[in-house]
Formats: structure tokens, sequence, C-alpha cells
């Protein structure tokens, strides 16, 4: 049975893009370009204890802090950036984040003092913004399940720079020092931007979608808890009607980049102490294993659960739960890898279901707009994840993280069930009342 709010957003959903669509050469393009523009953002910052001694911290005390500033600039600064998009074009905003990110990376590359190299992580922050500037442009021109495999092979090429990129940095090491290789690493974003100038511009919406966004806007502000969770039946795949609101997908944004992020501060710490003696090497690779688990098994997962993202995401925090419950416990290789698998299947199962949902809440509103709120509650909840690892880590040891992590995904799971089990308990007709 449809609700009063789904009804309220049929209309927007049976909207089509106008104009030429995206070919997948051309959406395998928007990808790799944001490949090649990430290295040096997600490559270098691991080095910053390396990098700041040559700028004056000798003790490098502002690491922690330095680490999430571009995130904190970008949160602020994505939802404007997506505005704009939508007003005076996705591609021109897309060549502007590239363009942003590589003069952001010049400057700090060329920096000989800790004020200008602060101040090139600000413009990162602000100037940058390459995934949801990404994000926006294929939104603009694609929708329903060919946007959401798109997101899922834009999830792959973050995993892809994640895992290659402090690998990369740390062999170039011996020839040029991480803070200069800022500035050599400049020059991918200036590619990127250049292959990008032979995409198309996406279409504009044209009035009437417009019209229909403000429609579902307006329903996402009177829709109830039903909807609001994304309940529903074994039918789903025939109704048209969203999976989940707006508020619900960037709660489950910000819990699932909480939950996740919470490990990557302190999880080589944690290694040392279980595991005496561990080739860095090694942790490197246990590092990398959850990111590793996403490229070889994404794709698959969204063919299963394209339909039923909502079991994905239920799923995919117990994983996420049962993963960092696991990292309190261990104390041996085998262990490690176990529950670094096991935290894989769960950041598989939720990045994909994520995107999944985020492609059916395209439907009917401005992309740029759309997914630069998304990056927002996602940066936000990598600024809060850094935080309190930081806190959890001085107060009770770096196994404090993963506990946490583990309590914001189960707290996640029993918010994302209840709903559910609820609408499925029998309820009780009041018989009408006697005429007096």
């Amino acid at each position: 049975m449809r609700t009063i709010s789904s009804r309220q957003v049929e209309p927007a959903v049976v909207e089509t893009k106008d104009g030429p669509g995206l070919g997948r050469r051309q959406v395998h393009a928007v990808a790799g370009c944001y490949f090649v523009a990430s290295f040096a953002a997600l490559g270098l910052p691991p080095y910053l204890t390396e990098i700041l001694p040559e700028l004056g911290d000798g003790a490098a005390r502002w690491a922690g802090l330095l680490y999430i500033v571009p995130t904190i600039f970008g949160a602020i600064g994505a939802p404007l950036w997506g505005r704009l998009a939508d007003r005076f074009g996705r591609k021109r905003l897309l060549l502007r984040a590239q363009l942003g990110l590589a003069l952001a990376f010049l400057l700090a590359g060329w920096a000989d003092s800790m004020g200008t190299f602060v101040a090139a992580l600000v413009l990162q922050g602000i100037l940058g913004g390459t995934f949801a500037a990404s994000n926006g442009y294929l939104g603009a021109a694609l929708e329903g399940n060919a946007l959401s495999r798109a997101l899922t092979l834009m999830q792959g090429s973050a995993r892809a720079a994640l895992v290659f990129a402090p690998i990369v940095v740390g062999s170039l090491t011996p020839w040029l020092s991480p803070h200069r290789q800022y500035a050599l690493l400049a020059v991918l974003p200036l590619t990127a931007a250049v292959m990008l100038a032979a995409l198309p511009e996406p279409p504009r919406a044209p009035a009437a979608a417009a019209r229909q966004a403000e429609a579902v806007a307006e329903a996402d502000a009177v829709q109830t808890p039903e909807t609001v969770a994304g309940t529903g039946t074994a039918a789903e795949p025939a109704g048209p009607a969203p999976v989940a609101s707006l508020r619900a997908l960037y709660a489950l944004e910000f819990a699932f980049v909480f939950s996740t992020v919470i490990s990557f501060p302190y999880l080589i710490s944690l290694i040392k102490e279980r595991i005496p003696g561990t080739d860095p090497m090694v942790s490197g690779v246990l590092f990398a294993l959850p990111h590793m688990c996403y490229l070889v098994a994404a794709m698959a997962v969204h063919t299963v659960f394209r339909t039923r993202p909502r079991l994905g995401i239920g799923i995919g925090f117990g994983c996420i739960a049962l993963g960092l419950a696991g990292h309190g416990l261990v104390d041996s290789l085998t262990g490690f890898v176990a529950v670094r698998l096991v935290l894989g299947a769960g950041l598989t199962l939720g990045l994909v279901c994520l995107s999944v949902l985020a492609a059916d809440c395209a439907k009917g509103r401005a992309p740029g707009g759309l997914f630069g709120s998304i990056e927002f509650f996602s940066k936000a909840g990598a600024v809060a994840a850094g935080v309190a690892a930081a806190v959890g880590n001085d107060w009770f040891g770096p196994a404090a993280p993963v506990l946490t992590g583990t309590a914001i995904a189960l707290v996640t799971v029993l918010a994302t069930a209840a709903p559910v089990l609820l609408s499925r308990l029998p309820r009780t007709r009041r018989s009408p009342r006697c005429l007096r």
C-alpha cells in the first residue's frame, strides 16, 4: 500500500533525461579522471608526519588536525558548488573542481612555511570537490539503474586511489620528498581537466522537471516515518516510488562514513600492539583489504541488491559492526585478515546500496545540489569520525575507535530494521462507535 507521501513523489519519478546520455566509455572517462585527480588528495595525507618537519613542526603535532582540514572545508563548499553547477552547467563546475585541485596542489608543493601550506589545504577543500562534481555531472545525464552503476564505479575509483596512491607516493619518496610531490602530482588533475573538456555538457532540466523537483522537496517535508525508513514489501521493484527520503539518505551516509572511517587513523597502531613485529607492508595490506573487497565484488553486489537496497544496507551495517567488534578481540594475523574481510563485505554492501538509494533520490531533483549535500554529510561523518578516533585513542587506546564504530553501526542496524519490523506487526481495528 502506498502512503500519501509516496503518491506525492511519484510524478517526479517518471522524469526522463532530455538530450543524449553518456556512453559507457564516457562514464569510465569520468571515473578515470576522478581516480587520477584524487591521487595526491588520498596518497599524500598519510605522509604529513614527514612533511611538517620540513615546515618547522619538528614533532608533527599538527598532523592530526591538518589531516581533516581539506575535509572540513570541502564539506562547507560542496553544497554551494552543487547549486552553482545546477545553475551554470555541471561540466563547467567539474572542470573548475579539477583546476582548483591542481592550483591547491601547486601551492602546497611550493609552500615554504606552515601558514602557506595550511592555506593550500584550505584551498584544496574549498576549490576541490571533484567527487561531488563528478557525481552531479553523471546525475544530470543518467538515471535509475544506469546512474547507480555509474555511482558504484565512482566509488570504485575512490577505493582504487585509496589503495594504490600511498604505495606510489612511498615509492617516489627516495627521489622526491612527499612535500614536493604535491607539486608533481598537480599535473594529474590538469590532465583530467583536459580529458573532461572533450565530454559533452549534460542537458539542463526543463522547467517542468524543475517544478517536479519542487514537488519532491515538499513531499520530503511531510513524509511519514514509514517512508523515511524506506519500508515496503517484496514487490518493491514494481512500484516507482523512491525507497528512501533525503533525510534517511543523509543520515545513513553520515553513519556509514563515521563507522568505517573511525577505524582508519589508528589501525596500524592497533596491529602493532596486538601483533608485535608486524612488517609495515603487511600492515598496509591489512589496511587496504576492505577496499580491495570493494574493487573485486562491487558490481556483483550491485546486480544482487539493486532492487533491494534496504536489505543490503541492513546487512552491510551488520557486517561493519561485526568486523569492527572483531578488531577489538583478535590478536593474530589470521584473525585480522578475517575481520578485515568482514568489514570489507560491509563496506562494499554499504557503498553500493547507498549509491542505489542516491540514484533513486536523484529522480526529479537537481543533481548538483543533491550530490553536493550528500558530500556534505559524508565529509561531516569523516570529520566526526576523526575527532572521535583521536579522543578515544587518547583516553582508552587504539581499540577504542573500532568499538565506537561498532556501537554506531549497531544503532544504525536497529534504526533501519525497527520500522520494517513494526510495519509487519498485526494491527487491531477499532470497532466503529455506535450512534447515540
